[in-house]
């Protein structure tokens, strides 16, 4: 039975503007497989329907599942019942039992907190305060833009939580506003929720400026991809920005300009950001004029594989190329096709790259590992005829911790010709 109610924690004088959702999760017993007790021995937060051995009664989204151990029927763990996916349930605590209560929650988002405080010592005011499974929380990401918090919800089973987790967010956070945002699969939902409902606070504009390391960027928090923006990039940003001073760039699948706007800040000359979506192409240039810069902002609007394609026909080169593109492996099936798109990306991005120059590739398919990514990489230049050294490799930043192997997805090599 789900009841809705206008929840209130007068302590914190936090009211929402929407009735949340007052869901009362079952609970459920559950025993494993050896395979299933393994995985979660091994602290793993996924537990696929085929590692289920017994559970006693039919299981709801979120109802809360306690993890009995097969020979001494003592609590081994404790996580969420989700019957709409194969991954059956997701994992919160191990080692035991423990109560899912609101002090539950609120300890584990002020330990996510605490991981993020170097960052917030820099002139940066947007971050990932949580990280799916990577803090705990599989299926719900809470990214901060200055004062606007954004939590993403891809999951049904967090509905009977929000009311004890969304008050520990703003509190810890300080924002002002709470945007809700859901996934396709739950576009449609029994809780009242909707994609964009603005839960806490107002919102003055869809488009929410932030710093990112003293540069000023934006976020559609409304329409915009995941919460608005794409955070995990942050440091490389900076990094790129800083060599690419009197230099001209190109910044292949820029989305928002991520890597464009911080060259142009940073004193490029000359900056070319090519994507696919005349959209984001215009959100680029609306970042670049964001900040005070010499440097001239082009666009190309296209495929990039079709476009580096014709920029190597015109034997066109740039000081400092980054290409980073979307995931191309969502699934096991896709992985070989996702090497091959890798490889291309970076013979055409060698031959793009001006004498003494720097190329940046990156990835975000976890499906292909850092090793595997960097190995194609290393090949590929090789082939290419031109003396190139590795200068380094990088990973996620610090508000994008990793948690399990499957949470490490994002990779990034820096070469120099």
């Amino acid at each position: 039975m789900m009841q809705l109610q206008l929840f209130k924690i007068k302590q914190n004088n936090i009211s929402f503007n929407k009735l949340l959702p007052d869901i009362q999760p079952q609970i459920l017993a559950v025993k494993l497989t050896n395979k299933g007790e393994r995985s979660v021995k091994s602290r793993h937060p996924w537990l696929f329907s085929d590692s289920l051995d017994k559970i006693n009664k039919e299981g709801a989204s979120g109802d809360v599942s306690v993890i009995f151990n097969r020979t001494t029927n003592k609590p081994m763990g404790v996580g969420l019942y989700d019957p709409d996916s194969p991954i059956r349930i997701k994992m919160l605590h191990f080692d035991g039992g423990a109560k899912l209560d609101s002090s539950y929650f609120s300890a584990k988002i002020d330990t996510a907190f605490s991981l993020r405080s170097d960052l917030l010592d820099t002139n940066t005011n947007s971050y990932r305060l949580l990280f799916g499974e990577n803090d705990g929380f599989p299926g719900l990401i809470a990214d901060v833009y200055a004062s606007v918090l954004v939590v993403k919800i891809y999951n049904a089973i967090w509905f009977p939580f929000i009311k004890m987790i969304f008050p520990k967010l703003l509190e810890v956070s300080g924002c002002d506003t709470l945007v809700l945002r859901l996934s396709r699969s739950l576009q449609t939902n029994k809780a009242n929720l909707e994609d964009g409902d603005v839960l806490f606070g107002t919102l003055k504009s869809e488009v929410v400026q932030f710093v990112e390391h003293g540069v000023a960027f934006s976020a559609h928090v409304i329409k915009g991809h995941k919460t608005g923006y794409f955070l995990d990039h942050r440091e490389n940003r900076r990094r790129v920005g800083r060599l690419s001073k009197g230099k001209t760039m190109l910044d292949v699948f820029s989305y928002a300009g991520g890597f464009s706007v911080h060259a142009l800040a940073k004193g490029a000359t000359e900056v070319t950001s090519l994507d696919i979506s005349a959209q984001a192409l215009e959100v680029a240039k609306e970042n670049g004029k964001l900040n005070k810069h010499k440097g001239k902002h082009f666009t190309i609007i296209g495929d990039a594989f079709l476009e580096l394609e014709r920029l190597v026909v015109e034997k066109k080169q740039f000081d400092v190329v980054v290409i980073d593109p979307p995931s191309f492996a969502k699934s096991k099936r896709e992985i070989v096709v996702a090497k091959k798109k890798y490889a291309q990306l970076a013979r055409l991005g060698a031959q793009l790259v001006s004498k003494n120059g720097l190329l940046v590739l990156a990835s975000c398919s976890s499906r292909v590992t850092a090793d595997e990514f960097f190995q194609i990489n290393t090949e590929t230049l090789k082939r290419s005829g031109k003396y190139f050294e590795f200068i380094d490799k990088t990973f996620h930043d610090t508000d994008h911790p990793i948690g399990f192997p499957e949470g490490a997805y994002l990779k990034c090599g820096y070469y120099r010709f």
